[in-house]
């Protein structure tokens, strides 16, 4: 006995030092970014995830923007009472940015970087931002192939040459570049940005299911493999490392399993701006109600239709 418990210490001291070296070399390989505001902070734990098609070098438009695009906003917040909520933030939703008026919400990114993105996010929720992560779209298809496949569901067959997505009705394992145009369609769907909404969490969800399965959990050469890949699409706000994001990935999948991967309130899908084209339009009261919920930690998911 006293000898299988020595070498069961061994182990664990073993194991937790590779785990521990692992993560020590993958932080060293993530950007971190100034992204965080000086705003008060709000009771509980807030991420702003976000995917971005980052470009480099391209001209500012005539609205101001540049070629940096944030096509995915994700809101995670962990209550003070422990309850979790994930919410998607469309992009076209008409926000007002500050400095520049009422534009869609992706606008914020391409105008001012993440630092921008997060100062919106944070006046348009009422929730100060304690992470910001962002993860750029072609390291979806390096994170997917790290861990092989993840299996992913849709309604329809699809055959959508704007994103490369070809799909038929089911469930299908499939590999970083479907993984990847799965994540970005929208031009097939007759909901457009919402219906891409509902594909990516179930993206995130599959990818969680499939990193914690043994097969990826107890194998090193996937470990090495996934954590290199992650880091490398990975750049966070300053003092966020590898922990944080693993326990935000932890809370994302708590909220999805939860039930409380809610919708925000919408008044009209399809309103008509000045500079933005259409956008989609919120009611100033069902907002400030809704995120107020979330973050006291009360909010309850919707009844099933």
């Amino acid at each position: 006995m006293r000898l299988g418990a020595t070498l069961l210490v061994l182990l664990l001291i073993i194991t937790g030092g590779w785990f521990a070296g692992l993560a020590l070399w993958a932080d060293s390989r993530i950007e971190h970014v100034d992204a965080l505001s000086d705003a008060d902070g709000t009771p509980g734990t807030t991420w702003l995830i976000a995917g971005s098609d980052r470009r480099d070098g391209e001209a500012v438009s005539d609205d101001g923007t540049t070629g940096q695009r944030a096509d995915t906003m994700m809101l995670l917040h962990k209550a003070r009472n422990g309850n979790t909520y994930l919410v998607s933030l469309p992009r076209d939703t008409l926000v007002d940015i500050p400095g520049h008026g009422g534009y869609k919400l992706n606008a914020a990114y391409a105008m001012g970087g993440p630092s921008l993105l997060v100062q919106t996010v944070e006046q348009f929720t009422g929730m100060t931002i304690d992470h910001y992560v962002e993860v750029g779209f072609d390291g979806v298809t390096g994170v997917v192939d790290a861990v092989g496949t993840v299996n992913l569901c849709i309604d329809q067959d699809v055959d959508d040459e704007k994103s490369g997505l070809k799909m038929t009705e089911g469930c299908h394992d499939v590999g970083g570049e479907q993984a990847l145009a799965f994540v970005r369609a929208r031009y097939f769907d007759p909901t457009a940005d919402l219906g891409r909404q509902q594909r990516q969490q179930q993206f995130v969800s599959a990818l969680m299911d499939r990193v914690t399965s043994p097969s990826v959990a107890l194998n090193p050469v996937t470990q090495v493999r996934l954590a290199g890949a992650g880091s490398a699409s990975l750049r966070t706000s300053e003092g966020t490392g590898l922990v944080d994001v693993g326990r935000m990935g932890l809370s994302m999948r708590g909220a999805m399993n939860g039930g409380t991967a809610l919708t925000m309130p919408i008044e009209d899908p399809a309103y008509p701006t000045k500079h933005s084209g259409v956008a989609i339009l919120t009611d100033e009261n069902d907002i400030s109600a809704f995120f107020g919920s979330i973050l006291d930690g009360t909010a309850q998911p919707a009844p099933a239709s």
